[in-house]
């Protein structure tokens, strides 16, 4: 029987080997040093270029497993896609009035491959509707009990699967910690082993700066809370 597209086959191999762990590179800013840094620690099982993403790929010599995206904001993308096709390299071309974005489809196939976590580089830039969206996606992997992580040169951005998150200064992303309620109240936060410490707290979508710019107190700090969903932040200048 023939495959619904060319990455089924590939896809269901690699969730038969358990795959964890992927990277999806799309069209944002993606700052080269924080980029091979983070395909050095991970060590993802799948790598995912959407649309400009590849353009970042080829100049850093990355080779995607796959490669998604209609292309619209990638130079000389005929060329390049060409020759990744000629590599053998499975894609799947768009046309650009659709209802997903690029990083929207390379997610599905990551979690199609039965990622647990999946890493997204080149999601914040210029384009803040975009960054919105990926924000958005951070929730939409959470509903599915999978954790999402943006990264960037400053920021890293997760929206945690559970209620209680340890964190150690030694491994801290950034100088601050933020914390903001998603789509509705966050119920009985309580922050220890920071700065500025919170117990049993309601944090609101409108609390913008309630529980901004926090900072570790002690080498770990431990995040709980009772309801809701929790967007953390760790940022730098």
């Amino acid at each position: 029987m023939k495959p619904a597209c060319e990455l089924c086959a590939k896809y269901k191999r690699m969730k038969e080997h358990s795959m964890k762990r992927a990277i999806v590179l799309s069209g944002g800013n993606i700052d080269r040093s924080t980029a091979m840094r983070l395909l050095e620690i991970e060590k993802p099982d799948l790598v995912i270029a959407a649309d400009r993403g590849l353009a970042f790929c080829d100049a850093c010599g990355i080779r995607p497993d796959a490669i998604v995206g209609d292309f619209d904001s990638l130079e000389h993308a005929q060329t390049l896609v060409e020759r990744y096709r000629a590599m053998g390299i499975p894609i799947e071309e768009y046309r650009p009035e659709k209802d997903m974005t690029d990083t929207d489809i390379a997610l599905e196939k990551a979690v199609a491959a039965g990622a647990t976590d999946i890493f997204f580089l080149g999601a914040t830039g210029t384009r803040l509707d975009h960054t919105l969206s990926n924000i958005f996606n951070l929730y939409k992997l959470r509903q599915r009990g999978i954790t999402g992580v943006i990264v960037d040169a400053n920021n890293r951005i997760t929206m945690p699967c559970g209620k209680k998150i340890q964190m150690k200064r030694s491994e801290q992303y950034g100088r601050y910690l933020s914390f903001f309620a998603f789509n509705g109240a966050v119920t009985g936060l309580t922050l220890r082993g920071l700065k500025y410490p919170l117990d049993h707290a309601v944090l609101r979508p409108a609390d913008g700066g309630l529980a901004v710019s926090n900072e570790f107190a002690e080498e770990t700090a431990e995040i709980t809370y009772e309801d809701g969903v929790l967007i953390i932040m760790e940022t730098r200048d």
